[in-house]
């Protein structure tokens, strides 16, 4: 009985400290970027030694994989979750709405910044993300978002079938940047609008972006057509 008991508080301790660990690389990378964080500076921000990195991620590169894998995961289940919902609606072959496929891909994303405590640092870490994605990291992320990015773009051209794959290309690029943005530097809105914006009102900054991006695919669309001619 004594030996189970402490059996599980071991595997207690050992969760406990992977947790730690998982934590302080979430907000560090958030906070400093991916490159310029080093594994120094998580182990004296989770209070662990190096010797407890390397057991429970070996590198650095596979503990940027279980930071992002902890949260991309959920993400995407809630992505799912509402792009089941509008299917079941229209049916699985029925018209979609864009702004309903944007908003699904969108709403999950915003929503972590004030729904969830535990993701407080995924936003700004998002941002950070997209705008550092390259050797290592950019494989990482394909890993990871290959099952959404398949998913909503063929709902984008369910939704608009005659925009080219190039249009859509584009349109996805500049979207996903535009999100980027401001997850990264939400800050700066309070500055542009003098304080007449709130960006932690993750219901207006969804209205906003939805509209935008909405509009940049859809102009995307005319331009295909206007070049046509």
């Amino acid at each position: 009985m004594n030996q189970t008991i402490e059996t599980l508080d071991q595997a207690t301790r050992v969760q406990d400290t992977k947790e730690r660990i998982l934590d302080a690389a979430e907000r560090l990378f958030a906070e400093n970027g991916f490159a310029t964080t080093s594994l120094r500076q998580i182990t004296a921000e989770a209070q662990v030694n190096l010797a407890a990195v390397n057991y429970h991620f070996q590198n650095k590169e596979s503990l940027i994989r279980a930071v992002l894998s902890r949260r991309i995961g959920p993400i995407n289940k809630r992505r799912f979750d509402l792009m089941d919902a509008l299917d079941f609606t229209v049916g699985e072959d029925g018209p979609l709405v864009l702004e309903d496929v944007l908003s699904a891909f969108l709403l999950p994303v915003l929503e972590a910044r004030t729904s969830c405590p535990e993701m407080r640092h995924w936003p700004r870490l998002l941002g950070r993300l997209y705008t550092e994605l390259h050797g290592s990291l950019m494989e990482l992320f394909q890993r990871e978002m290959a099952p959404a990015a398949q998913r909503f773009t063929a709902a984008i051209r369910r939704a608009e079938p005659t925009l080219s794959p190039e249009g859509l290309a584009w349109g996805l690029h500049f979207g996903i940047g535009s999100m980027a943005h401001f997850l990264a530097a939400g800050e700066l809105l309070k500055f542009i609008s003098r304080g007449t914006v709130d960006p932690d009102d993750h219901m207006e900054a969804l209205k906003h972006l939805v509209a935008y991006m909405a509009g940049g695919l859809r102009a995307l669309r005319t331009q295909n057509k206007e070049a046509a001619q």
